[in-house]
């Protein structure tokens, strides 16, 4: 029998074999297994430990700490004062040049600013905005004159500033914002237009009340050309009264439904005028008569390289989400192992992570928050690469920017479901303020529309697939490709990676145990979560064949009726990422305690994402029913073992209490504990305890006998 905490009924298995099998499987690992917490919580903190811990150990300050109870207007100065403080620091600088002062680190940059989200997430993406989209706008869209000219007091704070991008009207498909940037040959200036309401300029952050001057992104005309979008360098605010200047009008969005230190507001203009200079010309430039040029021939590449600067929002956000899924897990657990309810068959309450309910609520999501953190380290890696220069090609930004597009979904869309999770798992004290998890969620909750609504990017990715998909047969005659995308594609990987072999076990065997336990060897897991993004891929390409041949509105349609099939595959292309992450960090753990439990928490995710799409597997041939029902059984055994060391899992995390500032992870619960426990321990010594009803009714029944 597996081992169980007191109490503890196990909870049926799937059948004989399974659990005969499966714990015989896992009792010869389950003695060496531990966890050096103080070694995993190194590994957890990346490529870039020292600085991250050294940014993580300014948070706790309590002048960066969020107060629940302000109003929106205190809140807003508190988190700019917070900002003053970070520029005062130097610590936000990192990423900026060394000739205007900064430290030309870019990976150390987004590490140190992930860690802000321990003190106010507000905070943290009002720093995003000054430093991580304005400035950087400034830095990566401009030459060495913007830099000079402008970055110095962007880096000081001397200079709040806006990102102008997003249009009430026009959000993700930023191709079509409305507002026009049009060249005056005559004055050598462009004038700003906001032509109608919907191209207002709209959730900005900084622009409803500290906002100095903006970088605006608008269709830049000239002799009669649209350019398409470039940014613009515009004042939007008397630096001495803070008022608008002339042409610039605007509102406050006002209370919103979480980030309220932020403030977020809309812009518009009407003949605003510019210096000619004041165009960010890295990648396209208007000469003095008016005329435009650009090393970069193609509109859309162009397009598409100036909003490589979204990619900095993206891996800040992919790990701040990140931390913020961690951190409502290491509330929900610490708490979990020590609340007690409800009496088990010892006499004594339970411990709520005792319960195989409460641990398939938090564990399955605690593995995949590990998943996400070796990941986020790998994008953090390939970010750096980029924007530093080491490896900085048409190649690699393609990659990254799918990569962004990828794991910026399931990370911040994982954080608000595992803060939902935790919540509901801390019953009525997981509500309370004091506790954070309310306010986590409600901050993190614009994550998923923000530097790119989730949807949106998965269909970026998916036609990166689909793309990547069709150069496999690029002069190939359609029989070939038609060949391939109704099956052969399928059966290739089916039967060449192993899957052929673990379907026949099932056959020749009959033990449902046995196959399920080959579920658990990597390259098993790898070729089954690899198949189904292929299967999924050719099918959408088989789909979409005929798009080719159709007119525009109906090669629209087509694809729109693929659209769901597209983000699906999206998504199993970037758990697969996530999967492939984790495992080459589990190869790389020395200890062998440490490497064990790991690798239990790495099957937990990898047959989580099996058992997740388990109904394509059925469908589609992949698994048998049995088996099937075999992947849940064996999840269910595997939380059993990696259940005593949650608390180690989520102490590794490095969280010090002054982070989480959650009572109910403070240990009070437990004291609360033990006062109760010594109280009816002492009671029952006294003598004195009351008898209960039913203990008298079953001494009398037993005397009448």
């Amino acid at each position: 029998m597996l081992d169980t905490a007191p109490g503890r009924t196990p909870a049926a298995p799937a059948s004989p074999s399974v659990e005969a099998e499966v714990d015989a499987n896992l009792d010869a690992t389950s003695s060496a297994a531990s966890v050096d917490v103080a070694a995993l919580g190194r590994m957890l903190l990346g490529t870039w430990a020292d600085i991250r811990q050294q940014s993580r150990d300014a948070m706790e300050d309590p002048q960066f700490h969020r107060i629940d109870n302000q109003t929106k207007e205190d809140h807003r100065t508190r988190v700019l004062g917070q900002l003053q403080a970070l520029a005062d620091s130097g610590r936000v600088h990192r990423a900026y040049p060394v000739s205007v002062g900064g430290k030309g680190d870019i990976g150390g940059s987004i590490a140190s600013f992930t860690e802000l989200v321990f003190g106010d997430p507000s905070m943290q993406i009002k720093a995003g905005v000054q430093w991580g989209l304005f400035g950087s706008a400034v830095q990566h869209l401009g030459t060495e004159y913007h830099h000079k000219t402008f970055l110095p007091s962007i880096m000081s704070l001397e200079t709040p500033g806006i990102y102008a991008m997003t249009e009430t009207g026009h959000g993700s498909d930023v191709a079509s914002v409305g507002t026009t940037a049009t060249y005056d040959e005559t004055t050598g200036e462009f004038v700003i237009d906001t032509p109608f309401r919907g191209a207002w300029k709209d959730y900005l952050g900084n622009a409803a009340v500290h906002g100095i001057d903006a970088v605006v992104f608008a269709q830049l005309i000239t002799k009669g050309v649209n350019h398409g979008v470039h940014a613009f360098y515009v004042p939007i605010r008397s630096r001495e009264t803070g008022e608008f200047l002339p042409g610039v009008g605007g509102e406050d969005d006002g209370f919103k439904g979480g980030l309220n230190g932020i403030d977020n507001g809309r812009l518009h203009f009407t003949g605003v005028r510019i210096p000619r200079l004041n165009l960010l010309n890295r990648y396209g430039d208007v000469a003095e008569d008016g005329t435009y040029s650009s090393a970069i021939d193609s509109p859309g590449r162009r397009f598409f390289t100036m909003l490589g600067t979204l990619v900095q929002g993206r891996v800040s956000l992919d790990g701040a989400a990140t931390h913020g899924a961690a951190m409502g897990l290491a509330i929900a657990i610490t708490y979990g192992n020590q609340r007690r309810q409800f009496e088990g068959a010892t006499g004594e309450e339970m411990v709520l992570l005792d319960y195989q309910r409460h641990q398939r609520r938090l564990l399955p999501r605690l593995a995949t928050t590990y998943a996400q953190y070796f990941a986020h380290d790998e994008f953090l890696v390939a970010f750096d690469s980029v924007f530093s220069g080491k490896g900085d090609t048409p190649q690699a930004r393609e990659d990254l920017e799918t990569l962004a597009a990828a794991l910026k979904p399931l990370s911040t869309w994982h954080a608000l479901d595992t803060l939902q999770e935790a919540r509901e798992a801390c019953g009525g004290a997981g509500f309370l303020a004091e506790n954070r998890i309310t306010g986590l969620r409600s901050d993190l909750d614009i994550y998923v529309t923000f530097e790119g609504d989730n949807t949106v990017l998965l269909q970026l990715v998916g036609k990166r697939l689909l793309g990547d998909f069709a150069k496999q047969f690029k002069g190939a005659d359609a029989g070939k490709l038609a060949r391939y995308a109704v099956g052969q594609a399928a059966e290739r990987a089916f039967h060449n990676t192993g899957l052929r072999r673990i379907a026949q076990t099932v056959r020749d065997f009959g033990s449902t145990a046995r196959s399920v336990s080959e579920l658990r060897d990597t390259e098993v897991q790898r070729a089954i979560l690899t198949d189904r993004v292929e299967t999924m891929v050719a099918e959408l390409a088989q789909a979409l064949r005929p798009a080719s041949k159709m007119s525009p509105v109906d090669a629209g349609a087509l694809f729109n009726s693929q659209q769901n099939k597209l983000i699906e595959a999206s998504r199993a292309h970037a758990e697969l990422l996530q999967w492939e992450a984790f495992t080459r960090g589990v190869e790389r753990v020395e200890d062998p305690g440490t490497k064990q439990v790991l690798v239990w928490l790495h099957d937990i995710f990898g047959l989580g994402l099996i058992e997740k799409n388990i109904g394509w597997y059925l469908s589609n041939g992949r698994l048998s029913p049995q088996r099937a029902q075999a992947v849940s059984a064996y999840i269910d055994r595997l939380l059993t073992r990696v259940r005593p060391h949650a608390q180690d899992l989520v102490d590794a995390f490095g969280f010090k209490p002054i982070h989480l500032r959650a009572a109910i992870a403070s240990g009070a619960e437990q004291q609360r504990q033990d006062e109760a426990r010594n109280y009816y321990e002492a009671l029952r010594a006294s003598g004195e305890a009351p008898v209960h009803e039913k203990t008298l009714k079953a001494k009398n029944k037993n005397k009448k006998k």
